[in-house]
């Protein structure tokens, strides 16, 4: 129960008590004694004398008739009567404010009961009646602290202290928003309920709450649902106080065994099952609880929890689950964002194809071009690893050609779209020097490579000129390899003799 329904239900329970109480103790002695012309107390001054007591009888008559407004004009008729005796004074006032309240003058009613006790004729037990009914009427017409202190005061002076006084008094108190001094009253009302009700509980329970005492609030709580442990509310209560109290995950616990008991079953606490488990660093079991109550319509298929699906399953590593999911979203919702991270999970799934199309509605839409084109370029020279490399034994042509060289061109051609104003722009002039070098890496170690084959064979070649006086005859060792730079080591450094 919420403090704004609780507090309703104390305010409606305040009107039913006062209603039953206080015309038990207006005009007190007056309806049931009934009067006559003659004097008929027995104590000496507590006597009606018969002027006062017909026009008394008067107003009774009328007032019986629901005639209130008359027995009203009768008793102000009476009261202006210089000789009257306090205790006629007194009664016929406390008469005045019973008509008074009837017809629905809480204030006017207040006042003559107030009268009746200064007029001075009552007796001790019934001025402290008549100071229950004060403090009553000023509850009922919300005067809450006032009545409270009133009506407390009684029952602290020896006034009895009955359960109706009590419960009326705690409901002034919480009324007036002073928790703590209805407290003892709620607590001693708690005690002396027999049997104990379930509004019994939640007075405590309200009150140990809005005071911060959280460990009487976890007693009481533990004791209602022994009683009543079909009430989810009060589960919630005992999640939510140990949440509050440092103890997240026993209510983590809770909330959990609430879950797979059954008992969530609106959007708001299914969703919390599910940031729960996303907390405490199970996405993948999140991710499964989510997907399942959104397909079981029990949370909304909206793009944005479809965007929250997609990202525990991405935290999970669960990229090909991701995917389908970001793209209903994305097209659902025509969000560049949710575009984007369709497009960085593609991405991760290596798929730089379908992955540049999403990132390109991402810019489109306004997203972050340089972050995308970063993430494109990246996707395009991840492919690279994939392919055949670069050989030493293959022509410039067919360099060029080789699917690696285009793949590396290619991503070159994606980080040179980075714009300048963006703060990924370093980022991808490093990127292109770092992909130039490799290239450039590769031709000169086949330069190198080239370079000490040929001196080999130069050397190989000399040792052959060398040789052909005594052997007669040119002969080249490894002529398959070194035979391509005989002609060039021969214009290099062989003199050519004219005849």
């Amino acid at each position: 129960m919420t403090c704004q329904t609780f507090t309703k239900s104390l305010r409606t329970r305040t009107a039913s008590l006062l209603g039953a109480s206080l015309l038990a103790f207006a005009a007190i002695g007056v309806s049931s004694a009934g009067l006559s012309g003659t004097a008929f107390a027995q104590d000496e001054g507590r006597q009606f004398s018969a002027k006062a007591g017909e026009k008394v009888n008067e107003a009774l008559t009328l007032a019986n008739g629901g005639q209130n407004q008359a027995a009203l004009t009768i008793l102000q008729e009476a009261i202006a009567n210089p000789d009257l005796n306090p205790y006629e004074r007194s009664t016929i006032y406390q008469m005045m404010g019973q008509y008074s309240y009837e017809l629905d003058r809480a204030v006017e009613a207040q006042q003559n009961f107030e009268n009746a006790i200064s007029a001075g004729g009552l007796l001790p037990d019934e001025v402290g009646n008549i100071k229950v009914v004060i403090a009553q009427l000023m509850i009922g017409n919300g005067q809450y602290r006032e009545g409270a202190q009133r009506l407390e005061a009684y029952l602290n002076s020896g006034g009895q202290q009955k359960p109706q006084y009590i419960d009326l008094l705690v409901n002034a108190w919480v009324q007036a928003e002073d928790y703590r001094r209805a407290l003892p009253w709620a607590e001693k009302w708690f005690n002396a309920a027999s049997p104990k009700e379930r509004k019994h509980f939640d007075l405590l329970n309200f009150l140990f709450n809005n005071l911060g005492m959280q460990g009487r609030q976890a007693d009481i709580v533990k004791q209602m649902i022994q009683r009543w442990p079909e009430d989810k509310t009060l589960w919630d209560a005992w999640a939510s106080m140990l949440a509050n109290g440092g103890r997240e995950q026993e209510a983590f616990e809770v909330t959990k065994m609430l879950y797979l008991g059954g008992a969530l079953n609106t959007e708001q606490d299914l969703l919390k099952v599910v940031q729960y488990y996303s907390f405490y660093d199970m996405p993948y079991q999140a991710a499964e609880i989510l997907e399942r109550e959104m397909n079981a319509n029990r949370i909304a298929r909206s793009p944005d929890k479809l965007k929250q699906l997609s990202g525990l399953f991405r935290q999970a590593r669960e990229y090909k689950r991701a995917i389908p999911i970001l793209e209903a979203a994305a097209t659902q919702s025509g969000d560049a964002k949710l575009f984007a991270d369709w497009g960085e999970a593609l991405y991760n799934e290596g798929d730089c194809q379908k992955s540049e199309k999403a990132f390109t509605e991402a810019i489109n839409r306004g997203y972050d071009a340089g972050k995308s084109w970063m993430l494109i370029a990246n996707c395009r020279y991840d492919q690279t690893n994939k392919l055949d490399r670069l050989n030493c034994e293959m022509t410039d042509a067919q360099m060029a050609a080789a699917p690696i060289t285009k793949a590396r061109e290619a991503a070159v051609s994606a980080f040179e779209k980075v714009p300048g104003s963006s703060r990924e722009r370093g980022n991808a002039r490093k990127w292109v020097q770092f992909i130039t070098a490799e290239k450039q890496a590769v031709d000169r170690r086949c330069e190198f490579e080239r370079t000490v084959e040929q001196e080999l064979c130069y050397q190989k070649i000399k040792q052959a000129y060398d040789a052909e006086v005594f052997v007669g005859e040119f002969k080249l060792d490894d002529a398959e390899i070194c035979l391509q730079y005989k002609e060039g080591y021969d214009a290099k450094f062989r003199i050519k003799i004219s005849e």
